[in-house]
């Protein structure tokens, strides 16, 4: 009997000025799935002198958070793992005594990465795992340096490190630990300073959609859904949330609703660079990418991830994970454009990303059947919302995850949710459920023609009467549902045509 092979592990360490990281993964089913991810608080930028020259007691808390890394190479192949020092190992002057220590404590070699090929390489783990089209615009602020990227596609076009980040602006602007206006102030117009070089260059490019790829990106996003907020982050919740440190005299008794006691240390510095960035380059939009550098290094290793549509990827990877019957699913989303332009497209449901949300959740819909039938909606949601899903946001997931809760039986009202509208939300789901019926028979060929008429939320079907006659299985759940959704308020009728 042949032995079955298990899928390569890769692992990836990020050697940063504030922690240090290690991501392992696996390649399975055309996607990576993290298998362990850790960090350690090492704050090696902290341990600069004047003269740039790391301290005994920064390179020992270096050594020893590696020699816990070091347990877990063991088993991985040498050509599977990457580890890279960024911007102050760049810095330090006496950069080889850490190095020679630490690689024979890996037992694999480090390498130092320039700034630049610090920045192209958070743009690959980013083009990887974010969705969206168009020309991206990439925010990475780390310890001791801050990358912007911009590009299209897996290409970066403009790429730059700059020599600000949140452990060195926390020793330079908040050394007294005040949480003051003039310490803001100071710290703001600083990075203001710092991006001048670079402004004309980005401000031409320009860009469609912002990303941030770091930790205070990771903390903000935290604090906004901890406070109610939606995921999207402004200048004006930038500001928001300024003011909310200010209310704590000292950086030691900085609490705020959503942010973790450690990262409370970095948090002003970190907010006061990004607030810069949105002011100098007059970014009104960003979100959390789903990878940075470590998901970089994992993607240039393993062949064959090269692909445009991210999430189409995913979405493939789930059904061949899951056993979903692809042919079935592509069957129902189908169905539920067709109802969706019908109704008006984006004229019916505002949000551009709202047709994209509904294919998906059509696409994955039946996810939960791989568990069990019965709370089939309530597996689906569970897989979907606490998946890593390249390419959708949290609150995408969470959404997808509501919609598809409900794509049978007793219908319930969607609740809130910061991928759409509560309106828009609501119009999906009628549309998800609609196409699930009309594909109740799973063969394209036996569907029936329609149309689907809106106006406001009153929505009219017309099917052929001699078609509903020969099915009347769908014919009375067709009729189930157009009370279901009326009695919620959402008027529906299905009618017969000769």
């Amino acid at each position: 009997m042949s032995q079955a092979v298990s899928s390569p592990l890769y692992a990836a360490i990020d050697l940063g000025s504030n922690s240090f990281h290690m991501l392992i993964v696996r390649h399975v089913d055309g996607s990576i799935q993290t298998m362990a991810k850790i960090k350690r608080k090492v704050r090696l930028a902290a341990g600069l002198d004047e003269e740039n020259s790391l301290s005994q007691e920064a390179m020992q808390r270096g050594w020893d958070c590696l020699s816990l890394f070091a347990e877990r190479l063991q088993d991985i192949p040498q050509e599977n793992i990457r580890v890279v020092g960024t911007a102050t190992l760049r810095t330090a002057t006496n950069v080889g005594t850490f190095l020679h220590k630490a690689n024979q404590i890996l037992g694999h070699k480090i390498e130092t990465i320039s700034g630049d090929e610090e920045a192209a390489t958070i743009y690959k783990g980013v083009a990887h795992t974010s969705g969206g089209s168009g020309r991206r615009f990439v925010v990475d602020i780390g310890g001791a340096s801050t990358e912007l990227i911009i590009g299209e596609g897996f290409e970066a076009k403009a790429l730059t490190s700059l020599k600000m980040g949140c452990v060195t602006w926390l020793e330079k602007h908040f050394r007294d630990r005040q949480l003051t206006k003039a310490n803001f102030e100071h710290a703001i117009e600083d990075a203001k300073n710092t991006l001048t070089p670079i402004l004309q260059q980005y401000r031409s490019l320009g860009w469609d959609v912002c990303v941030g790829a770091s930790g205070t990106v990771q903390a903000l996003q935290e604090i906004m859904l901890a406070q109610g907020m939606d995921e999207v982050i402004t200048l004006t919740k930038l500001k928001r949330l300024q003011n909310q440190a200010m209310l704590a005299d000292h950086l030691e008794e900085l609490e705020i609703e959503g942010l973790t006691l450690e990262r409370a240390l970095v948090f002003p510095s970190g907010l006061s660079i990004l607030i810069a960035i949105f002011e100098e380059l007059q970014i009104e939009a960003m979100t959390l990418a789903g990878g940075a550098l470590r998901e970089g290094l994992v993607y240039e290793m393993v062949d064959g991830l090269r692909q445009d549509d991210i999430r189409e990827r995913t979405i493939h990877s789930i059904q061949s994970r899951y056993q979903i019957d692809t042919v079935y699913a592509e069957q129902v989303a189908e169905l539920a454009s067709k109802l969706f332009h019908q109704c008006g497209g984006v004229g019916w449901v505002a949000e551009p990303q709202a047709e994209m949300l509904l294919r998906t959740a059509a696409q994955l819909h039946e996810i939960g059947l791989a568990i069990d039938y019965k709370k089939g909606g309530e597996h689906s949601a569970y897989l979907i919302q606490n998946s890593d899903l390249p390419g959708f946001t949290r609150a995408q997931r969470y959404c997808l995850g509501e919609l598809i809760r409900r794509y049978r039986d007793n219908i319930a009202t969607m609740p809130e949710q910061h991928a759409l509208s509560g309106n828009s939300g609501k119009r999906l789901l009628r549309l998800l459920r609609l196409a699930v019926l009309l594909s109740h028979r799973r063969n394209s060929a036996l569907e029936p023609r329609f149309t689907l008429k809106s106006s406001d939320d009153t929505l009219q079907l017309f099917l052929n009467a001699q078609w509903l006659e020969s099915n009347p299985l769908t014919k009375a759940e067709l009729e189930i549902e157009a009370n279901r959704q009326t009695d919620m308020g959402w008027p529906l009728e299905v009618v017969a045509q000769e």
